[in-house]
């Protein structure tokens, strides 16, 4: 069997990558690193077969991709469409964000990657699936009173 996650010929690249990483990457691995979004874990500059992901999620197969100026060079995109179709293939879900994004809506970036780890957790965060009429441990959710209450509401 072909060794198709890390392999060790990209081994290089990779450290590289992580070695020289552009402003925005930095911007978006402070807020990945140490499980800061929903507890789920990310490596940086990750590789699939000989593609290099700037981000990547082993447990849920989430990838994303932050593009700079020299995505949108001559070729650049249409070697992007291969690349994430290949990726898509593997079964890795693929996020992408322009540099400016980052910049301007980070805080929006970082909603959309959390929604997406909570659309591919099996009982998505904060509202797990409970039966109708099935009570909830407040002190497990740290809520009390009125809050309490609007949360059984929103799950019934």
């Amino acid at each position: 069997m072909t060794k198709l996650y890390n392999k060790t010929s990209e081994q290089e690249k990779r450290r590289s990558l992580r070695k020289n990483m552009p402003l925005a990457e930095k911007m978006i691995w402070s807020k990945l690193r140490c499980q800061q979004i929903d507890n789920c874990k990310f490596r940086r500059q990750y590789s699939i077969d000989a593609f290099v992901i700037d981000f990547y999620s082993t447990e849920f197969k989430l990838a994303i991709e932050i593009d700079g100026d020299s995505h949108y060079q001559d070729g650049v995109p249409n070697y992007d469409r291969e690349r994430q179709v290949f990726l898509e293939a593997t079964g890795a879900k693929v996020l992408r964000f322009t540099n400016r994004e980052v910049y301007e809506n980070l805080n929006q970036v970082l909603e959309v990657v959390s929604q997406a780890i909570r659309q591919l957790r099996k009982y998505p965060l904060p509202n797990p699936p409970l039966a109708k009429g099935r009570e909830l441990e407040s002190s497990s959710l740290g809520v009390k009173g009125r809050e309490k209450k609007e949360l059984l509401t929103r799950i019934s």
